[in-house]
């Protein structure tokens, strides 16, 4: 919590005109404590492990203008309610804006006893923010999604899933917003500036310039409308069914089991769609790459931030790697575009899917430094998507995949 605090006063906390021993208030220091708190925590994690040459992982709920350099924040005491639900969306796309990425609210609410319908929805919307968790008052009903039974346990556990699978993304726009600021949770009009609809839009949101989030916020609600902004087709994540961009708003089905989720055409996400039951686990996992192509079959690009995922060795010897990623004329290429030769992570890419592909391929051949050879393929005439099977290229070198 890193404050202050004195729950039986008038404020709810120490009094603003309370000072210091050497005379300042209390209204001047309060958010500057929690923000040294959580400095020397994280500092102190980090000297007294120094050997190990860890990573420390310190939330707080109490924040100051730089705090995002010591580790993640969350907004504080929820309600669980349908309300706080929604107002957790423009709370963390504010802070996102002001420098802290890295943020989420407790999923479920923190006071209360949700029902199934509304802890659901919930993680369905955390599965799409930075900062993902459950985090309840130790007076509230056990939520754990078995609790609530089947089919909930089930829908639970596929939020849950959608999370994990995207984690190589997740990972790739919190390594930009280290180097420039950039959040990885964005408010509509930062990726279209210039579409005037999206200005007072808070009720959906990007992921990165990517991927297009609506949760659904009320209860008994099984559809909602989704603004499609730009000049690209936008494709849902789980069906493949293609939206028509141009600004745009559409009435899209959203049963209680579907939150709606797009990715914009153009773009390329990568993803690790094996089920393992930790992010640690996944270290090694080969990588799925959805493109999604720009209009008219145009070109689509990503990236791919990857290092050991625990130590400091990014920071102090350069031991990562970026791969850029480009589709352009039926070809998919990966080139190393930044980090140190001494890093060489092993992992392959086992499948890709592009949308948006206007005809079948005769053959796929792939060219990597074992050589060149063709690999399967399939493809559907009714969503425009060809699934490429076992290209097993090593992701962090060069390599390319033509469709012919």
């Amino acid at each position: 919590m890193n404050e202050p605090s004195v729950f039986n006063g008038p404020e709810v906390s120490m009094q603003k005109d309370c000072k210091s021993t050497t005379g300042v208030e209390h209204r001047e220091w309060h958010n500057l404590y929690g923000m040294y708190m959580h400095r020397a925590t994280s500092e102190g994690l980090v000297k007294r492990n120094e050997g190990a040459n860890a990573r420390p992982m310190v939330l707080s709920r109490s924040f100051y203008a730089g705090s995002q350099r010591w580790g993640p924040i969350w907004t504080g005491d929820n309600v669980a309610d349908w309300g706080h639900l929604a107002i957790s969306m423009p709370m963390m796309l504010s802070l996102g804006l002001a420098g802290l990425t890295f943020t989420g609210a407790d999923v479920g609410g923190f006071f209360g006893n949700p029902d199934a319908e509304l802890v659901l929805r919930w993680q369905q919307a955390g599965a799409y923010q930075p900062w993902f968790r459950g985090h309840a008052h130790h007076d509230s009903k056990r939520r754990e999604p078995w609790v609530f039974g089947e089919p909930w346990t089930t829908r639970l556990r596929d939020a849950t899933l959608a999370r994990y699978q995207l984690l190589p993304f997740w990972y790739t726009l919190f390594h930009a917003a280290e180097q420039d600021g950039t959040p990885t949770m964005r408010p509509m009009f930062m990726v279209f500036p210039k579409d005037e609809h999206t200005f007072a839009m808070q009720d959906q949101y990007m992921i990165g310039d990517a991927l297009l989030v609506k949760p659904i916020t009320t209860q008994g609600q099984t559809s909602t409308d989704v603004y499609f902004a730009g000049d690209q087709t936008w494709y849902d994540v789980e069906t493949y069914q293609a939206y028509a961009a141009g600004g745009s708003t559409v009435n899209v089905q959203a049963p209680v089991d579907k939150i709606p989720v797009f990715q914009r055409g153009g773009t390329i996400v990568p993803r690790k769609n094996r089920l393992r039951r930790s992010a640690t686990l996944m270290a090694r996992d080969p990588y799925t790459l959805v493109v999604a192509l720009g209009a008219g079959g145009a070109a689509a690009r990503g990236s791919l931030y990857m290092d050991d995922e625990s130590s400091f060795d990014y920071q102090t010897q350069g031991k990562y790697r970026v791969v850029d990623l480009e589709w352009e004329g039926g070809v998919l290429t990966g080139k190393v575009g930044g980090g140190s030769g001494e890093y060489n992570p092993q992992n392959t890419v086992e499948r890709v899917v592009a949308v948006g592909v206007k005809a079948a391929p005769k053959t796929v051949v792939v060219s990597d430094a074992k050589g060149t050879r063709e690999i399967m393929f399939e493809y559907d005439v009714k969503t425009e998507k060809v699934v490429l099977r076992k290209p097993d290229v090593l992701m962090a070198s060069d390599w390319s995949i033509t469709l012919n």
